[in-house]
């Protein structure tokens, strides 16, 4: 079946692709083993020097490689533009920081010890759509920094995307085969990870996605890292700054059109600031701009694929005919592309099953709580904890929260993001394991232990 790149403004073809045979999986693994033998030994220097290049080459092209983006999964123009100068910063921090990360740690014994920092050496990294270069890039720099090789098998929605970066790493100076895209399907992905030269994988998709590749990985006894999805919290107390939180709350709810992991989704309000917080939120959802996402004034560009919108559509009746009241929004858009309503759900009951699953695009679920101890309880009452927003300005309030939420990083009066100088990653179905900052690095180095004698050979025997 061919690798298609569709446009979902409009539904038409861009581009289609023969994904790769057999043979030419066979011979893409070993180039990036040859590869790693070789750049393995690369001095850090020179992979600092091309990891510049890089990010020089994303900043002067960041037009062109926005619009591809664009074209390809529908996100607003200008969000593109963001997205590929995030991917320069993240190359720029771990070419400054990685001599600091790789740096031997001294273990204070009664002989000279140290763990040294080693890479693993062909990583294959299955990656998602939603961000089709900041996701790839946010593996592609620590793990090529560190001395790794990447394989690719990108979402099979952007295949451009995946082909594009390819010629960008290459561009910018690194070895043949230090980082490959491999145009494959679904199904091929079990015997690439199954390759012994394959030492690791790392996977930000779905749930069903990530359970079948770490049971995979767990029986080949291969690291894995997942980032999987999220169903965040958007707490709201009554000493917030009321004005500020709904206008962030908006903005967290439709961050790439609703399509993100740490898109806030579950909006936890205080009884006695709900009903002006609920009328204010209404108001700014139905004030976005939705159309052509090539146009800078548009703030909600299509869903990605039909089946994402078929989807979205299925859950909101779900929940609708499960007691949750809908307040604004609900539908698909007609026309070409693949286009939702922005919707605000109230009061979705916990028996219904839209409570605990994630709402992958334009779509709010809004909660009236009575204390602090149940913000807290439902803000935990999911599967996921990737991550929590909480707004207060009560101290004592901050601190409960940064203790009882259950998640991977909570945000004090601010919006969700990821940033490469801090770990990111979650608990429970949210995936295991961290991405950016050092953490992240050394998810794919081997810590191994040195211990050289001080004492004297000579008089042991």
């Amino acid at each position: 079946m061919a690798i298609e790149s569709i446009n979902p403004a409009t539904g038409k073809l861009l581009r289609s692709f023969d994904p790769l045979s057999e043979q030419a999986i066979r011979d893409k693994l070993a180039l990036a083993a040859q590869a790693f033998a070789e750049y393995a030994r690369v001095p850090l220097e020179h992979r600092a020097l091309c990891m510049r290049k890089l990010a020089s080459i994303l900043e002067h092209e960041t037009d062109d490689l926005a619009a591809v983006i664009t074209l390809e999964m529908g996100k607003p123009l200008h969000a593109a533009r963001q997205e590929v100068l995030k991917c320069a910063t993240a190359c720029r921090y771990y070419a400054d920081n990685t001599a600091r990360i790789l740096m031997p740690e001294p273990i204070p014994t009664e002989n000279h010890s140290y763990v040294r920092w080693d890479p693993l050496g062909v990583i294959l990294a299955v990656m998602p759509w939603n961000f089709p270069f900041w996701q790839v890039f946010r593996f592609l720099a620590p793990a090529l920094m560190a001395g790794n090789v990447g394989l690719l098998k990108h979402a099979s929605n952007v295949p451009q995307c995946a082909l594009m970066i390819e010629s960008l790493v290459r561009r910018a100076g690194f070895p043949r085969g230090a980082f490959q895209a491999l145009l494959v399907e679904a199904r091929q992905v079990e015997s690439v990870l199954s390759d012994p030269r394959i030492a690791a994988v790392t996977l930000t998709g779905s749930e069903p996605a990530g359970r079948a590749i770490a049971a995979q990985a767990g029986w080949l006894i291969k690291k894995s890292v997942l980032e999987l999805g999220g169903s965040d919290p958007f707490i709201v107390m009554p000493s917030a700054d009321l004005d500020l939180a709904v206008e962030t709350a908006v903005r967290a709810r439709l961050v790439n059109s609703g399509q993100s992991c740490i898109a806030a989704k579950r909006f936890i309000v205080a009884d006695s600031i709900y009903d002006a917080f609920e009328s204010r939120f209404v108001a700014g959802m139905e004030a976005m701009r939705i159309g052509d996402p090539m146009k800078d004034s548009t703030d909600i560009g299509p869903l990605a694929t039909p089946q994402i919108v078929a989807d979205l559509e299925a859950q909101v009746k779900i929940a609708v005919a499960a007691g949750a009241r809908l307040l604004t929004g609900g539908e698909r858009m007609m026309g070409d592309g693949n286009y939702f309503e922005p919707t605000v759900l109230a009061g979705v009951p916990r028996k219904s099953a839209v409570y605990r699953e994630e709402l992958f695009g334009p779509v709010a679920m809004l909660f009236r709580v009575r204390s602090l101890e149940e913000a807290i309880e439902i803000a935990n009452d999911t599967p996921f904890g990737l991550a929590a927003s909480a707004w207060t300005r009560d101290p004592a309030e901050q601190q409960r929260f940064v203790s009882e939420l259950q998640c991977g990083a909570v945000f004090l009066n601010a919006m969700v993001a990821s940033d490469p100088r801090l770990p990111f990653g979650g608990i429970k179905h949210s995936g295991y394991g961290r991405e950016l900052s050092a953490a992240g690095m050394r998810e794919f180095l081997n810590a191994k232990t040195v211990v050289i004698s001080s004492a004297n050979p000579a008089r042991e025997s």
